[in-house]
């Protein structure tokens, strides 16, 4: 029929790229997991679905770890007495998401024989845009773990960390943490890590529209670029993302698990081939999924 041919859209006209291949567009989009992942509201709604499933069915302690309203963690405790502990610091891009919101990985710990403990921290709003204040709280949230896992029945000598997404990016700071001399703590205490679609160098972030809203400085950069104090790691660490996150995310894991290999620290990559970023973060509560059966295998815990 005339007049019914139809066009293709023009072609996006790319700007000066400003990091790898990316103009200043490509590098906003690939530090906001939205653009790769539209199924996004679909997944949160399934996750919250869950944790409300078992927030009902199973009891949660919570406890302050600080002196700041915020400095609260939930304890989903084991059956057994003197099992292993996993604390989770829960991600949402330093500015969403509580404790409760994440219950959904709950049963599958307790199941295993182990303790869950999830973290409730300051968000980046509340700050004035300061990460630094965040990545002392989670910090001294697995001080306190290590220090009080006998009051909550869980043993201090199988203490495991692990994140997603901006939570792997806390993680992974804790992991580099220098225990002796912040906190009085033996080096090694962390047992092993898990850190699912993460950031683990922030030069990068701090170039994209995130820094609209985190207030980025070159000591901040420096510090919480955990790729940047491999020294510090002591404890192995598996780093697992899915091919269908943003190119950045994706990334990010590999050059940080290639740094850590190049470092001569353990460490195991774990590619999902098919996993958006949410999709990835939804494995976390299965004991078959890619990020579950990875945090039970860490932890040395049968299936």
């Amino acid at each position: 029929m005339a007049g019914s041919s139809s066009q293709a859209p023009t072609p996006r006209v790319k700007g000066p790229l400003v990091w790898l291949d990316m103009d200043q567009k490509d590098l906003d989009d690939a530090y906001d997991q939205t653009v790769y992942a539209p199924n996004q509201p679909l997944l949160a709604a399934r996750r919250k679905v869950t944790s409300e499933s078992v927030l009902k069915r199973f009891p949660r302690e919570r406890v302050a770890y600080g002196s700041s309203e915020f400095e609260k963690l939930d304890i989903y405790k084991a059956k057994q007495a003197n099992a292993p502990v996993n604390v989770y610091i829960h991600g949402g891009a330093w500015r969403n998401g509580t404790a409760k919101d994440f219950a959904f990985q709950a049963e599958m710990y307790m199941n295993a024989g182990a303790n869950l403990v999830i973290v409730d921290f300051v968000q980046v709003q509340d700050t004035g845009g300061n990460l630094m204040p965040m990545a002392q709280q989670v910090r001294s949230a697995v001080a306190w773990v290590y220090k009080n896992a006998a009051r909550f029945g869980a043993d201090a000598d199988k203490l495991y960390v692990s994140g997603h997404s901006s939570g792997a990016h806390l993680a992974g700071c804790a992991l580099v943490t220098d225990w002796q001399k912040d906190f009085g703590l033996p080096t090694n205490f962390i047992k092993g890590g898990l850190l699912v679609s993460g950031m683990y160098e922030l030069k990068p972030v701090r170039m994209s529209k995130r820094s609209q809203y985190v207030n980025f400085t070159d000591d901040i950069e420096q510090a919480l670029s955990s790729q940047r104090h491999l020294d510090k790691l002591n404890a192995p660490i598996v780093v697992a993302y899915g091919t269908q996150e943003t190119p950045e995310f994706q990334r990010q894991s590999r050059d940080f698990a290639a740094a850590v290999k190049a470092a001569g620290k353990p460490i195991e990559l774990i590619v999902g081939e098919g996993f958006n970023h949410f999709e990835m973060q939804e494995t976390l509560g299965n004991p078959y999924g890619i990020a579950g059966r990875a945090a039970l295998r860490l932890m040395n815990l049968a299936l």
